[in-house]
């Protein structure tokens, strides 16, 4: 018994000895799997325990189960893949939220209270991570800022995950961040689409669960794009009736639609300007090719915008995201 005992602490200190020691341009993979199977029980473990400012690919295998993590990626932990079992069967699970007391005293910031950006699940802080087929949830309920993914790193993919959550469920937070989500569900009740980041949503899935705004976009002025939304699908809980495609968080909003099937709980207008009519002069809200019951322009607020055949082809990756250097999401 001493003998196993002794073998398992000699594993696991080769392993912790090893992620730290490989050259950061060798590739490594690791397992997560609850049940001690794999090299991890937790994500966060997994992340902590390879060397810092990896230049090649890290790839975290994580097998099916709930995780109850408030898991972070910090910024010296770049090129994480972490990819899941399977959508349904990876769960990273909170439930923290604006205004909930924080554990211990105070935190890094001196607040006794979370706030809406310290209430995340998962908190993406570095460049080259891409996250797959898993599901994030914050299960706070219908108490106010409660977010499920936050991601701050630039050149972000998100591929075949479920982010479920009510108020703000992806903060898409940094000012010149370029993230991508393809194959998505994001469902939420206010504002659950928001942030300063320039982020591209493919073949997605919306759904509203309560009469309210799917996006507040804070774009800066300097930044040519917001949020466009290529091919997405938007749904709604049988009792919403009355939501609209997004609202300004800062004047400079950037909002698109291409190519998307709307259902008839988004509202004729569209658009909300937030109660300051200022700002029907300086956001960009536009459409082109809405399909759908809710995807009928003729009612649109006259303050938005019909994207032309010719407007719309300057909607591509490359465009939307090589103002300040060339990345293509598709390439990872």
């Amino acid at each position: 018994m001493k003998k196993l005992f002794f073998l398992v602490c000699l594993i696991a200190f080769s392993q912790a000895v090893l992620s730290q020691t490989l050259s950061p341009t060798q590739s490594i993979t690791f397992t997560v799997s609850q049940d001690g199977s794999g090299n991890y029980k937790t994500i966060q473990e997994a992340v902590n325990n390879f060397r810092d400012h990896m230049q090649v690919r890290v790839t975290l295998y994580v097998k099916n189960g709930t995780y109850a993590e408030k898991l972070v990626i910090p910024s010296w932990k770049p090129n994480i893949h972490i990819i899941g079992e399977s959508k349904e069967g990876v769960i990273i699970t909170g439930d923290d939220y604006s205004g909930k007391a924080y554990p211990g005293g105070k935190d890094w910031t001196g607040n006794s209270k979370f706030s809406t950006y310290t209430s995340y699940v998962v908190l993406v802080d570095a460049p080259d991570v891409i996250l797959e087929n898993l599901t994030i949830r914050n299960t706070a309920g219908r108490v106010g800022q409660a977010v499920a993914l936050h991601v701050e790193g630039d050149r972000f993919v998100c591929k075949n995950c479920v982010l479920l959550g009510n108020q703000d469920t992806l903060y898409a937070a940094a000012e010149g961040s370029r993230q991508y989500y393809e194959n998505c569900y994001i469902e939420g009740t206010t504002d659950f689409i928001f942030g300063k980041s320039i982020a591209v949503f493919q073949s997605c899935t919306i759904k509203n669960l309560s009469d309210s705004f799917i996006t507040a976009a804070a774009t800066p002025a300097y930044q040519q794009y917001g949020f466009v939304f290529f091919d997405c699908k938007l749904i709604a809980d049988p009792s919403v009736k009355k939501a609209y495609l997004g609202r300004p968080w800062r004047p400079q909003a950037k909002t698109v639609f291409i190519r998307s099937e709307i259902g008839d709980h988004i509202l004729p207008a569209g658009w909300d300007n937030w109660g300051n009519a200022d700002n029907e002069k300086t956001v960009l809200y536009a459409e082109y090719g809405s399909t759908g019951p809710g995807g009928t322009t003729s009612k649109r607020a006259g303050w938005s915008k019909q994207l032309s055949a010719k407007d719309a082809k300057q909607y591509t990756l490359t465009n939307i995201f090589s103002a300040q250097s060339a990345w293509n999401p598709k390439a990872n």
